[in-house]
């Protein structure tokens, strides 16, 4: 058993501060919750970089279709599986035309034409088909956040707030949408519905919304028994007033969030579906149809498929990065980090 008896001694002590100094209250000057988010957010190198390149591959998908004389649908007979050539690196030794020691340009003729990105089997101008593919998949990105925040929102507060029978009869159903698999919603679809955009996001609204069903529903039952939620019914309000007034903020950080975290699903189901043939028809282009179409050359002509997969990953990674990102600024735990 240790001796837990001591003899302390003046000289056993330091004061925290310098002795004869004042001490003063430190001040800090009120923030609000938003430039709180704000300056936590910048702490995530990663969540910056990602929103950076995201706003670089929106604005390449705005003007890079008209960035040359090629449109995604022009066929150029002859001048099929075109590598890479871009003007000023083609002295550099790189995208430069050659494949396998040939000069394809020179055998096919086309000295003064350059494709960027190369060409696909059909001699159509990959550069344009990219960024022309991934406006498609940015388009049906922002429907599936539009999805959410109309539906899956709305749906999740009224059933988490209003409880009871009317709770039970909105998750039985959102239960039985959730049980009918997305492909076969998008083939019963192209059925009724021209395939591309429109039936995918009508896949989206049947069936898209119910995540964001269940997470708004979850914060709605863990704050509508809080004290204000409490004041605002004794004052009178209304429990549509309570719900998007009172509510709806407290839980808005989280909303955003999952609203993020759905577009990379979205593109990734929009890739998949026209990687099966769902997708946007012919000759639309879309990142899915683009991949769909390159890997069958993958082996001889790697970058018809290459390109596309690098945008599409490149994308997806960072609406993550941007996501996770926010997920952290909003949540108080980590403001102090």
């Amino acid at each position: 058993m240790p001796n837990l008896d001591h003899d302390f001694h003046h000289d056993d002590f330091d004061f925290a501060h310098e002795e004869g100094a004042k001490l003063i209250d430190r001040t800090y000057s009120a923030t609000s919750y938003a430039k709180d988010v704000w300056n936590n957010f910048k702490k995530n190198k990663g969540a910056l970089i990602g929103i950076v390149i995201i706003i670089f591959i929106i604005f390449m998908a705005i003007v890079g279709p008209g960035m040359n004389d090629f449109t995604y649908k022009q066929i150029h007979g002859g001048q099929e599986c075109l590598v890479p050539r871009v003007p000023g690196l083609e002295k550099l030794g790189i995208f430069d035309g050659y494949h396998n020691g040939k000069d394809q340009y020179a055998e096919q003729d086309a000295k003064d034409v350059y494709y960027w990105f190369g060409s696909d089997t059909q001699g159509r101008d990959i550069w344009t088909r990219v960024w022309s593919g991934t406006r498609v998949s940015l388009i049906i990105a922002l429907a599936a956040v539009v999805i959410d925040i109309v539906i899956g929102m709305v749906y999740g507060l009224v059933s988490g707030f209003f409880g009871g029978m009317i709770d039970s009869i909105m998750q039985r159903f959102a239960e039985i949408l959730n049980g009918i698999p997305t492909l076969v919603i998008v083939t019963l679809l192209g059925m009724v519905l021209p395939a591309g955009i429109v039936s995918i996001i009508f896949a989206l609204m049947l069936t898209g919304w119910i995540g964001m069903e269940r997470i708004a529903r979850a914060q709605v039952l863990k704050v509508k028994e809080q004290e204000f939620v409490l004041s605002s019914r004794t004052l009178g309000a209304g429990k549509f007033r309570i719900i998007f007034s009172e509510i709806l903020p407290n839980i808005m950080g989280q909303v955003i969030v999952t609203s993020m975290f759905s577009i990379p699903n979205a593109i990734f189901l929009e890739a998949y579906l026209s990687f099966l043939g769902l997708g946007v028809p012919a000759p639309m282009a879309s990142l899915g149809s683009l991949v769909s179409d390159g890997y069958k050359s993958m082996t001889t002509f790697p970058h018809i498929l290459i390109i596309p997969v690098i945008v599409m990953a490149v994308l997806m990674l960072c609406f993550n990065l941007f996501a996770d990102g926010l997920r952290d600024a909003f949540d108080p735990k980590m403001l102090n980090k």
